[in-house]
């Protein structure tokens, strides 16, 4: 009599878990489609060669593709989702950083099958970030030289941080604008090692 109720109480207990588990996994669904910022363009043509990858059973792009979104995902779940173009355009240089460099280390071990992989992977990623639009490199160092004349013509002394902090910061030239942080900051290293 007692292991049946003991029995009974711990299958409550378990389907109420499961319950408490699955509300709290539906509301964090609901949380992430209800907010207002919005999805990068290029996400919906990921998740669309994604269906088609696994239609045409094309692996490499599979791979790829769903490497991205799994990314994309677990960022979504952080307190800095990927929102813009400009950060997935980041996470695929960045990506394609590593494959570069793996396809690296595969050609010096011999391992050219391992190689030819990471080789496709790298054009697919390539493609990629060819479709996000930035802003052209002349038109960029335009803004940045002007930045760096202004700030100079205030102080004698101009940081990279504080021409970083008016060109990228809140209301600067480039915010909400499709440019790469990492080109403005080696753009402003250049232009201010040269004056």
């Amino acid at each position: 009599m007692i292991e049946r109720v003991a029995s009974q109480s711990l299958r409550r207990m378990a389907s109420s878990v499961r319950f408490r588990y699955g509300t709290i996994c539906l509301q964090h669904q609901i949380r992430l489609a209800s907010t207002d910022q919005p999805a990068p363009a290029l996400l919906p043509k990921l998740r669309n060669d994604l269906k088609a990858a696994m239609k045409a059973k094309d692996t490499n792009r599979l791979n790829v593709v769903r490497g991205i979104l799994n990314e994309v995902a677990s960022a979504a779940k952080t307190s800095s989702p990927m929102t813009t173009d400009m950060q997935l355009l980041s996470l695929l240089r960045k990506r394609t950083a590593s494959a570069h460099t793996a396809s690296r280390e595969f050609q010096d071990a011999g391992r050219t099958d391992l190689k030819d992989k990471e080789d496709a992977q790298i054009a697919i990623l390539d493609e990629y970030a060819g479709g996000v639009e930035t802003m052209s490199d002349e038109d960029m160092r335009v803004v940045v030289s002007n930045a760096i004349h202004e700030l100079k013509s205030k102080s004698t002394k101009v940081a990279m941080g504080d021409v970083l902090k008016r060109l990228l910061g809140s209301g600067g030239d480039f915010d909400g604008k499709a440019v790469e942080r990492s080109e403005v900051s080696r753009a402003v290293k250049e232009l201010l090692s040269s004056r």
